[in-house]
């Protein structure tokens, strides 16, 4: 340890000095080059339990600082307050404790600062606060924080439940109204489609035997006409209901039929490029619906919105994922136009993506047209 040189106190604390260091409510300690305090106003006393006479001489690092916060001896030569003197290291620190004289702590705020004599140390200038209730404030601060996330957390996971839950739920709508179509069509297609094919043989019976009736044989003819328009317009409906390519040539014809359709409805140029690896797994029944009725609302909205006359769509089959790409030349919309609250058709294609682990995303530029892209996992058999 340096030897220490002593000073006169006259030369450092003046009585007008004095005066001001009594009257502040911060702890101050002056200590020579042996760490013995020399100096030490009223509130350092107090907030340390002792008289301020009483701690004049002896050593401050025992008297307030031996000890770390855990219990652990406190090692004088890592004290920061004597390296201030010993190696010219001031310091500030407010995350140690000091000790009290009835052996009690509480937790300060210190900073250390070398005393110089015409360019040499002469000891060290100690000022401490109790920051007690900063602390507890801090604390307190702290686990209503911590309470605050906690509650956020918890919100946030019930918020995500509730979502799955919804999806799930729109998943299952969604599967029952397929299911409901299926049933429909087919119901339509048995019933409906038989009778229409009945009475159609029935007229042609009539027609073949009223050749001597020519005003009757041409109402049969007529009658005809008109069962054949309704056994087209009952095969359209079923097709619209349920593509019976979907379900007995897979979603890869079901697409390219959905595309001639729009593309003879709507009059807008398609060009049309489909590729698939070798070996690719034809998604399951419910995946390749969703698949399809997304499809389904990318065109839909094209024709609706675009006031387009070329479209360009690309579909890329890998092992493990489908992309759609759907390109138009039309007039495109800003992005808030995608994100209102009454874009169902957005949101039902998203919600359709999402369920099966998929996304849309979509790019649009006023006067520059507009680009969906579905990208979907293709789940392996293995």
């Amino acid at each position: 340890m340096p030897a220490s040189r002593p000073f006169p106190l006259s030369e450092l604390w003046r009585d007008q000095i004095g005066l001001l260091l009594e009257s502040t409510g911060d702890g101050i300690c002056g200590i020579d080059m042996d760490g013995k305090c020399i100096y030490a106003n009223r509130a350092a006393a107090d907030m340390l339990g002792y008289e301020p006479a009483h701690m004049l001489g002896h050593n401050m690092h025992d008297l307030m600082h031996h000890t770390h916060a855990d219990g652990s001896h406190y090692s004088i030569d890592t004290c920061p307050i004597f390296r201030a003197f010993w190696q010219g290291m001031p310091c500030r620190i407010d995350t140690e404790v000091l000790w009290r004289s009835d052996g009690t702590s509480f937790p300060a705020e210190y900073s250390s600062h070398p005393i110089v004599d015409q360019g040499v140390v002469r000891g060290a200038v100690v000022t401490f606060i109790d920051i007690s209730v900063r602390r507890r404030e801090q604390d307190l601060l702290q686990r209503s924080k911590d309470e605050l996330e906690q509650r956020v957390t918890d919100r946030t996971r019930a918020l995500s439940d509730a979502l799955a839950q919804l999806r799930e739920l729109s998943a299952h709508l969604h599967s029952v109204r397929e299911d409901e179509r299926t049933r429909i069509a087919r119901e339509i297609h048995d019933e409906l489609g038989s009778l229409l094919i009945a009475l159609k043989f029935d007229v042609n019976w009539l027609d073949t035997r009223l050749v001597e009736r020519s005003d009757l044989s041409a109402k049969c003819r007529a009658m005809n006409r008109l069962i054949e328009t309704a056994v087209e317009n009952v095969g359209r409906i079923i097709t619209d209901l349920r593509p019976s390519l979907l379900d007995h040539q897979g979603l890869f014809a079901a697409l390219e039929w959905q595309l001639r359709e729009f593309e003879s409805s709507s009059d807008i140029v398609c060009d049309w490029q489909l590729d698939v690896d070798p070996g690719v797994v034809m998604p399951d029944d419910t995946l390749a619906t969703a698949i399809f009725r997304i499809f389904q609302e990318m065109l839909s909205n094209i024709a609706r919105h675009a006031r387009a006359d070329r479209v360009a769509i690309r579909i890329r089959v890998t092992r493990d994922r489908l992309r759609i790409v759907v390109t138009d030349n039309g007039v495109g919309a800003l992005r808030d136009a995608f994100e209102r609250s009454d874009a169902y058709g957005v949101m039902g294609m998203r919600e359709r993506a999402r369920h099966f682990g998929g996304e849309i995303g979509i790019d649009s530029i006023p006067g520059e047209g507009t680009r969906l892209a579905l990208d979907v996992p293709i789940p392996s058999l293995a």
